[in-house]
């Protein structure tokens, strides 16, 4: 048996970041266990954004054509519309153009055909479902982890892919919980049969308006409008994706924006609704033999679209510099944390700054944000990010 063969690597966690790397580990070679609380990989959330970076990754992983049978290909983003009125504040090409520049295309998924399309890229019998995490320990030679069901399990490299309230993140750092940004958001799905055609354009439109604002994009090959609302939280305080808020309440928010929007959210039903949680950049993502990744590393709140694609990036990361030097896992797990680190604080903290930009109030500061659009052209702007090759990086960072 090769040494690759013998390294074990147990991921805690089946959501995107979890299953991309389960994808990128078992394409190198390495054994890999995914532990999942869920019974079921079942169709929670909504729509994600999956920019350029992260669709090359899963080009790379044998996956894209069959993503692009589900998702939608974007035409046009950051189509920013001012709230009262539907005014078009700023459109930006993509389609051929961001093929143009970075290669691939940017899409609108719905998180679960995305989660589908990874679980293609690895075995079943790599997914052990409804086993809940609840302590990882260093030993002599392992690492061992313990589940709700009093069951253990035993693995050279442990790797949190368990979210915001990461079980992982406790035997890395005392991070303490993440704190409350004081923001929910509202998540809807609209069939294609009751939406308004303006919606049904494969367009990433973004609407904005005093401490609200709203996205909204079609997924899922055109059979859905995936709507993201975000609104003060009051007294909400419940973070789940499986939490239901109320349409009257969602509406309530919106009342008086343009009717283009209220139409739109006519037609909605049942939203998802959900604290929004923030944390500081962790001091550091790795001890020992044990790494986080994704949001148990990096939660980012959702106003850069970059959350799903820096798990990604994460995952072929980690999983290039395990396979390089599986000898020392603990040394390879560094080397992720050193490469991976910087981008993703960067764009961690660039999402939390964009809410306040969103969510101006009416007034001066309003009106320079809106005039400044026209000097702007995110597709260029953002080629850090865009442009990125997560997997060819490796080769520029020493082993």
């Amino acid at each position: 048996m090769s040494a690759i063969a013998r390294t074990r690597v147990a991921v805690v966690g089946g959501g995107i970041g979890g299953l991309a790397t389960a994808g990128f580990l078992q394409r190198a070679g390495l054994d890999v266990t995914v532990y999942e609380q869920a019974a079921e990989l079942a169709a929670v959330g909504a729509g994600v954004i999956v920019s350029p970076n992260a669709a090359r990754l899963v080009r790379r992983l044998g996956r894209l054509e069959r993503f692009q049978e589900e998702a939608v290909a974007l035409e046009v983003g950051w189509e920013l519309r001012r709230w009262e009125n539907g005014q078009v504040l700023f459109a930006q090409r993509l389609g051929a153009e961001c093929e143009r520049l970075y290669g691939e295309q940017c899409y609108g998924a719905h998180r679960a055909d995305l989660l589908d399309v990874l679980r293609g890229a690895i075995s079943d019998s790599t997914i052990r479902l409804g086993t809940r995490c609840i302590a990882v320990r260093r030993r002599p030679g392992d690492v061992e982890l313990t589940f709700a069901d009093r069951s253990t399990a035993t693995a050279d490299v442990v790797v949190g892919a368990d979210g915001v309230h990461s079980t992982v993140c406790e035997a890395v750092t005392a991070a303490g919980p993440p704190r409350f940004s004081g923001l929910c958001a509202y998540r809807c799905l609209v069939p294609a049969d009751r939406a308004p055609s303006f919606a049904m354009r494969p367009v990433h439109t973004l609407w904005l308006g005093p401490n609200h604002h709203l996205v909204h994009y079609p997924i899922s090959a055109g059979r859905y409008v995936n709507i993201v609302a975000i609104a003060p939280a009051h007294d909400w305080r419940v973070e789940s994706w499986s939490a239901e808020g109320s349409m009257d309440d969602l509406r309530a928010e919106f009342a008086g924006w343009d009717t283009q929007l209220t139409d739109l959210l006519g037609t909605a039903e049942r939203p998802g609704r959900w604290a929004l949680l923030d944390r500081d950049p962790l001091p550091r993502w790795t001890n020992g033999p044990i790494a986080l990744l994704g949001d148990a590393a990096h939660p980012m709140l959702p106003f850069f679209a970059q959350g799903a694609a820096q798990a990604i990036e994460d995952a072929v990361v980690l999983a290039g510099c395990l396979a390089a030097n599986t000898s020392d896992p603990a040394a390879a797990l560094n080397r992720y944390e050193q490469i991976r680190r910087p981008r993703a604080t960067r764009l961690q903290l660039l999402s939390r700054g964009r809410h306040r930009t969103n969510n101006l109030p009416d007034g001066p500061e309003q009106q320079a944000r809106d005039a400044s659009f026209a000097r702007e052209d995110p597709l260029t702007q953002n080629g850090w990010i865009f442009g990125h090759d997560a997997e060819n990086g490796l080769a520029t960072m020493p082993a």
